[in-house]
């Protein structure tokens, strides 16, 4: 299928309703969309049906130096320079990186959250983290009362990463629906059933079909607060579908925002090996609150290796770290050091670096920053009091809503 195109003409626009469910990228080979993952993905494969850029190294240099980004984990975007421009000249920009409440908080969920906190110390920007709980409601078979535990347990995990609370918002979509809501509602009206089937395929429920008008929602919110500004939304390339939804309501110019841009990135590899690392697969995730123990069983007994049957036979032939997961793990975030990283890729393929040693190195490091982030989830007060300072306040609700068109008060 040809990459959609990015214009607001509704025969033309980035998500075309004539499109078949395919358009999510539900292909032979693989599927990706934002409720199932499956197969041995092509990441450009996908650029070319999501219509999205890679990033150029001209781009990459303008971010702040991250190794989610200098080694190309986030490798495509949309409306990049935009962002890019709005922080080098110090104009209001913001980051949206959200949470679905479903189950304990993993590896692969927080690191989006850690690399806006680096945008944040870096250029300024505001960061918003809504959290769907609405969604995983309606998409998991789970009870409010389930949800509502997960949700307060990922808040404590997000509030440790460390935002600054001037300039950070953390929305719960059923807590905080007196301003979501209306909003959705607003946006709603600009989306037809053809939309959401082309880019979603059949939903079970009418829910999850407003689903995406609460998602576009949570992507405009910091311009409905804070006014017109570049938005980029670093996610995972599953979650594209929201965002191409999310720019043809904005491209209607029907609200006083621009389309919001994307940061795509690969999954972390789940440790039975290449793929997307998820709490619900059969392989183990390590989880935020895992002690070293148990960090350290998970990966010596499940996580997949490059290396060669016999000691011998690596000795003299090498490992191939390329689909290695412990290495893979250092490659995304765990090895800070470039040269360091290469030098252990060196000498894994020179068969001087084992595969348990190979492990012990991985072990080591995401022991040390679980460690970092278990303390400050530990020195929090109660999560209504840690929380309090991200909230929404009245005066910035009220302005999201005019900003909507939505009236407050019933005694208008």
């Amino acid at each position: 299928m040809p990459a959609p195109s990015d214009t607001p003409n509704s025969t033309d626009s980035e998500t075309n309703a004539d499109a078949s469910t395919a358009e999510a990228a539900a292909v032979d080979e693989f599927t990706v969309t934002p409720y199932a993952v499956d197969g041995e993905i092509d990441y450009e494969k996908l650029l070319e049906r999501f219509g999205a850029a890679p990033l150029t190294d001209e781009q990459i240099e303008r971010f702040p130096d991250h190794p989610l980004l200098r080694r190309r984990t986030f490798y495509a975007g949309r409306d990049v320079d935009d962002y890019l421009e709005a922080a080098a000249a110090g104009d209001p920009h913001a980051i949206v990186t959200g949470r679905g409440p479903s189950g304990p908080m993993h590896l692969g969920h927080v690191l989006p959250l850690y690399l806006a906190k680096r945008f944040q110390r870096a250029t300024g920007a505001t960061v918003y983290v809504p959290l769907s709980d609405d969604e995983k409601f309606l998409a998991k078979d789970q009870s409010f009362e389930s949800i509502g535990e997960h949700t307060r347990k990922n808040l404590r995990d997000i509030l440790a990463v460390g935002f600054d609370p001037d300039r950070t918002r953390i929305v719960v979509d059923t807590a905080d629906a007196d301003v979501v809501y209306p909003i959705a509602v607003s946006l709603a009206k600009h989306l037809t059933p053809a939309t959401i089937e082309a880019v979603y395929g059949t939903q079970d429920t009418v829910g999850l079909q407003f689903y995406p008008a609460v998602q576009a929602t949570h992507l405009l919110l910091p311009q409905l607060v804070g006014g017109r500004q570049p938005t980029l939304v670093p996610i995972a390339v599953d979650q594209d579908p929201h965002v191409r939804v999310c720019r043809d309501v904005a491209a209607k110019e029907a609200l006083p925002v621009e389309k919001p841009g994307a940061l795509l990135g690969h999954f972390l590899p789940s440790l039975a090996g290449p793929g997307k690392m998820s709490s619900s697969g059969d392989a183990p995730s390590i989880e935020l609150t895992d002690d070293p123990e148990t960090v350290a069983e998970t990966i010596r007994t499940h996580a997949y290796t490059g290396g060669r049957a016999t000691l011998e036979d690596h000795r003299e032939e090498g490992g191939d770290p390329t689909v290695d997961v412990p290495f893979q793990y250092l490659r995304f975030f765990f090895e800070p050091d470039d040269d360091a990283l290469e030098r252990i890729a060196a000498d894994y393929r020179a068969g001087d670096l084992l595969s348990g040693e190979l492990k012990d190195l991985a072990i080591d490091r995401i022991t040390e920053f679980l460690a970092d982030h278990q303390r400050r989830r530990g020195e929090l007060d109660s999560l209504a009091d840690a929380l309090d300072p991200y909230r929404l306040t009245d005066h910035e609700r009220q302005r999201a809503l005019e900003r909507a068109g939505v009236p407050t008060g019933l005694d208008r």
